[in-house]
């Protein structure tokens, strides 16, 4: 990596949220209530998840859906915020080439013409 991409990441890593569950509070401070959430979250996040699978065949948005399931599960699950964090950098990383190339090809072209 060169040393933009580093001083960008690092910004990023400042303005994180930290890991943990996005429950209300009140919501956190019985201990039934929040397992009974964090099941609610679950569960409507392996509906989306799932929903997603059916229709990676298909097509239409599937990987699009999955990453909404992954999103549901990261406001209560650490492990998703980390795998939501992973796949948000690999995004921008992946974006950033395209535009380089992009940027490349473009002074290329300008440099080949007349």
């Amino acid at each position: 990596m060169d040393a933009q991409s580093d001083a960008k990441q690092s910004d990023v890593k400042k303005e994180e949220r930290p890991l943990g569950s996005r429950a209300p509070q009140f919501i956190k401070a019985r201990r039934p209530l929040h397992m009974s959430w964090q099941v609610g979250v679950f569960l409507v996040g392996l509906l989306i998840v799932v929903t997603g699978v059916i229709l990676l065949p298909l097509p239409g948005p599937g990987w699009l859906i999955i990453f909404g399931g992954m999103a549901v599960w990261a406001t209560e699950f650490v492990w998703a915020q980390i795998v939501m964090r992973w796949t948000k950098g690999k995004l921008a990383d992946g974006t950033g080439y395209l535009k380089r190339r992009r940027a490349e090809r473009a002074a290329r072209k300008g440099m080949s013409t007349p």
